[in-house]
C-alpha cells in the first residue's frame, strides 16, 4: 500500500486484521452477555457474584496492562494477538464442558472471566499497536475508521446475536458459538503476512520495570502525547461521571418509559456507526487538530443541553434526548479515530505497545473514580445540576485541545523520520 492508495479494502493484510477484529469484537459482545447469563440461569448466582463476574473481565486492564505493553514491544505482535484469541476460545469451551460434567461453579466462572479479560487486554492493546505495522501512517485514520465501524456494528447487533444464540442453544452451550468467533479471529490474524522487526535488544530481556518507565516517560515528556492523554483523561472522567446520572435523569426526572429508553441507547450505537463513517472525511475537511477540538466540544454541548428536555413535552423530550445521544455517539468516535491515529503516527514503533497499554491503563483506572464522583454529585447537587457540572467537565477536554498546538495540526504525518527523536508538532 502506498500513501496515495484510496481504499484499505484492497489491502489483503488489513482485510485479514479487520475480519479478525470484527469476529473478536462480536465474540466480546457475546461473552459480555453469555457469562453473566450462565451465572444467573445455571448457577443462580447472587447479585454480588454477578457483579464480580462482570468486574473481573475489566480488572486485568489495571493489573497487567503495563506488562502487556512491554511484552508486545519485545516480541512480534501478530502471533501474540492470535494466541490471545485462541486462548479465549479454549477458556470459553471449558464452561459447557464443566457444566456437562457438573463441575461448574461461581468461583470457576469468575476465574474464567478473569482469564478471558487478560486475553482481551492483550488483543485490545496488541491490535492498536499492530495497526501502524500493517498499514502506512497516512492510512491510520482510514484503518481506525474501518475498525471502529465494525465495533459500532457489533455493538448494535452483537447483543441481539448473543441473545438469539443463547435462546436457541441455552447459555452454557451458546459459549461454543462464542468460542468459534474467537477461533475465526485467530485464523484471520495468522493470515497476515506483514513482516515485523522485533525491537533491537529485546531478546536480552532487560528490566521489565525499566521498559515500563520508558513507556510512561514517553507519554509524560512528549508534549503532544501528554496533551492528547490529558484531554482523553478529562473527557473519560466526566463521561463516566455523567452516565449513571443520565440514567437516573431519563428514568426519574423525565419519567421516560422503558421502550423509549432502549431507543435512546440505540441512538448512541447508531451515532457511533455514523461517526466511524464520517471520521476520515471530517478530518480531511477540517484538519486533524480542528476535528479533535470540534468533535470533543460538540459531544460536550450535546450533553450540556440535556436539561432543556425538562421544560418541553414528553414526546419532544424523547426526540431531543435521542438526537443528543446520536450526536454524542458520532462525535466521540470521530474524535477517537483521529486522536488514536495521530497518537500512533507520532509514536516510534518500538514504543507502540507500551504507549497504548499505558494510556489504556490510566483511562480504565479513572473509570470507577468518575462513576463514584458522578454519584456523589447527583446526591449533593441533584440530578439535573450534576448533569450540567459533568457536561461542563467534558467541555474542558475541548478547551485543553483548543489551547494547545494540537489544534493547528492539519494531517497525520506519513513517516516518522527519526524514531530516536521526540516527534514534534511539525504542522503546528
Amino acid at each position: 500500500m502506498t500513501e496515495t492508495s484510496t481504499s484499505l479494502w484492497r489491502h489483503a493484510n488489513f482485510r485479514n486484521l479487520w475480519l479478525g477484529q470484527t469476529a473478536s469484537t462480536l465474540g466480546s459482545k457475546m461473552t459480555g452477555i453469555a457469562l453473566p447469563l450462565v451465572a444467573a440461569q445455571s448457577l443462580s448466582a447472587s447479585v454480588f457474584e454477578m457483579g464480580l463476574i462482570v468486574a473481573l473481565e475489566y480488572v486485568p486492564y489495571l493489573l497487567i496492562g503495563l506488562f502487556v505493553g512491554v511484552w508486545l514491544d519485545r516480541r512480534p505482535k501478530r502471533p501474540i494477538i492470535a494466541f490471545s484469541d485462541a486462548a479465549r476460545a479454549v477458556l470459553l469451551l471449558a464452561v459447557p464442558l464443566a457444566w456437562w460434567q457438573d463441575w461448574l461453579s461461581a468461583p470457576l466462572l469468575m476465574l474464567i472471566a478473569f482469564l478471558v479479560g487478560c486475553c482481551s487486554v492483550i488483543s485490545d492493546v496488541g491490535t492498536a499497536s499492530f495497526l501502524p505495522t500493517v498499514v502506512s501512517r497516512k492510512d491510520l485514520v482510514q484503518g481506525n475508521s474501518k475498525l471502529e465501524m465494525s465495533i459500532s456494528v457489533t455493538n448494535i447487533g452483537g447483543s441481539s446475536v448473543g441473545g438469539a444464540v443463547i435462546q436457541v442453544m441455552t447459555a452454557p452451550f451458546a459459549l461454543i458459538a462464542n468460542a468459534v468467533t474467537y477461533a475465526v479471529s485467530a485464523l484471520f490474524t495468522l493470515r497476515i503476512t506483514t513482516a515485523e522487526t522485533p525491537r533491537e535488544g529485546s531478546d536480552e530481556g532487560g528490566s521489565i520495570w525499566q521498559d515500563i518507565r520508558e513507556g510512561l516517560a514517553f507519554i509524560v515528556h512528549n508534549p503532544t502525547i501528554r496533551v492528547l492523554t490529558g484531554a482523553t483523561l478529562i473527557f473519560n472522567f466526566f463521561t463516566l461521571a455523567f452516565e449513571p446520572i443520565f440514567l437516573i435523569f431519563i428514568v426519574r426526572t423525565l419519567e421516560i418509559e422503558p421502550i423509549y429508553i432502549g431507543l435512546i441507547f440505540s441512538a448512541t450505537g447508531a451515532g457511533a456507526l455514523i461517526g466511524a463513517l464520517i471520521a476520515e472525511r471530517m478530518g480531511r475537511a477540517l484538519g486533524l487538530g480542528r476535528t479533535l477540538v470540534v468533535s470533543t466540544t460538540l459531544a460536550g454541548l450535546a450533553s450540556a443541553l440535556l436539561p432543556v428536555a425538562t421544560v418541553v413535552p414528553v414526546a419532544l423530550a424523547i426526540a431531543l434526548v435521542v438526537v443528543m445521544r446520536l450526536v454524542d455517539g458520532a462525535m466521540v468516535i470521530v474524535g477517537n479515530v483521529n486522536l488514536r491515529s495521530y497518537r500512533a503516527a507520532i509514536t516510534p514503533d518500538h514504543l507502540q505497545g507500551r504507549m497504548n497499554a499505558s494510556i489504556r491503563t490510566v483511562v480504565t483506572g479513572i473509570a470507577p473514580v468518575g462513576a463514584v464522583v458522578g454519584g456523589a454529585l447527583g446526591a449533593f447537587l441533584g440530578v439535573t445540576a450534576a448533569l450540567v457540572v459533568a457536561s461542563v467537565g467534558i467541555l474542558q477536554a475541548g478547551v485543553v485541545l483548543a489551547l494547545s498546538p494540537v489544534r493547528s495540526v492539519t494531517d497525520v504525518p506519513g513517516v516518522l523520520e527519526n524514531e530516536e527523536e521526540e516527534p514534534a508538532l511539525k504542522d503546528a
